[in-house]
């Protein structure tokens, strides 16, 4: 799990969720990133002090970078990258040559990892709400998980439910008082609600925090959350903020086909329901859209 927009600063949305893969399947998922990190640049990006995120994979000059010359050989990619990158930590200006094998090399590490996700059978999960929306003066439910938190563990429940599996949170490491409240905020839900006593059943509400440089699947989930802010829309959200084009284009597919579906039934009538849920406002009373 990651996050993506909470600095409420570029991103058009707040976006909390991440990525649902079986245990069977963390280690040849791991090793399929691996693999696809050196074949897209030459080398594991930690082994020269960077880190692999969506938002420095997919950020708008990178994809200038990668469409501003043809696509470039495996060999002049990796020699341009390895320019790039030792250029840049030296201080010294790359050519353009090398800004394009950087950005062409981030471009196809994206590809590679929702490709790796799908092959791996890989689930998004994720609560999403509008960039900024504060709740109401009076508001007295500060300690509690807000409404768009809830909605996406819900849809991981009845997905565990289903699989008759038990599902755990691996989140990513940010300051360590944010993380408390956390985690003091799930423990709350999940100990002291009746719908959280239920889902405590397939769910393991104590979740487990790494570094998200040594993680490969938050590295994977902060992709996954990127593209979601950037370019996932579905009409009836009717969301009139900003989104890019070319995020929207060529990867809000690919988080539509893994996103958990499935289906609810309510006062006898079922409904399709969705892993990625969007809520107008987590803080009144209204419909929850997704």
């Amino acid at each position: 799990m990651d996050e993506s927009g909470h600095d409420h600063k570029n991103m058009p949305l707040e976006v909390r969720g991440g990525v649902a893969i079986h245990a069977s399947k963390v280690w040849p998922f791991i090793q399929a990133m691996q693999k696809a990190e050196v074949a897209a640049f030459g080398f594991q990006l930690s082994d020269r002090g960077l880190e692999l995120k969506g938002s420095k994979l997919l950020e708008n000059k990178r994809c200038e970078w990668a469409n501003q010359e043809a696509t470039l050989s495996e060999k002049e990619r990796h020699n341009g990258v390895n320019r790039f990158v030792t250029k840049s930590q030296q201080k010294a200006a790359p050519s353009k040559r090398d800004f394009t094998a950087y950005g062409q090399a981030c471009k196809l590490m994206a590809h590679s990892t929702f490709r790796a996700l799908k092959q791996h059978e890989a689930r998004i999960f994720a609560g999403i709400i509008p960039r900024g929306i504060k709740p109401p003066a009076d508001y007295a439910y500060s300690d509690f998980l807000r409404k768009d938190q809830i909605f996406m563990q819900e849809r991981f429940y009845w997905f565990l439910e289903a699989q008759q599996e038990n599902g755990l949170f691996v989140m990513d490491q940010t300051e360590k008082q944010n993380d408390k409240r956390y985690i003091r905020r799930l423990h709350d839900y999940y100990k002291c609600t009746r719908n959280g006593k239920q889902r405590a059943r397939w769910i393991v509400p104590s979740p487990m925090f790494v570094d998200s440089e040594l993680a490969p699947g938050v590295q994977a989930a902060d992709l996954c959350l990127y593209c979601i802010n950037w370019g996932f829309r579905r009409p009836e959200w009717n969301f009139k903020g900003a989104k890019r084009d070319d995020i929207h284009a060529e990867f809000a597919g690919f988080c539509g086909d893994l996103q958990h579906k499935g289906q609810s039934v309510n006062n006898g009538k079922t409904h399709q329901i969705f892993g990625i849920v969007y809520v107008p406002d987590p803080y009144v009373g209204r419909k929850k859209f997704g």
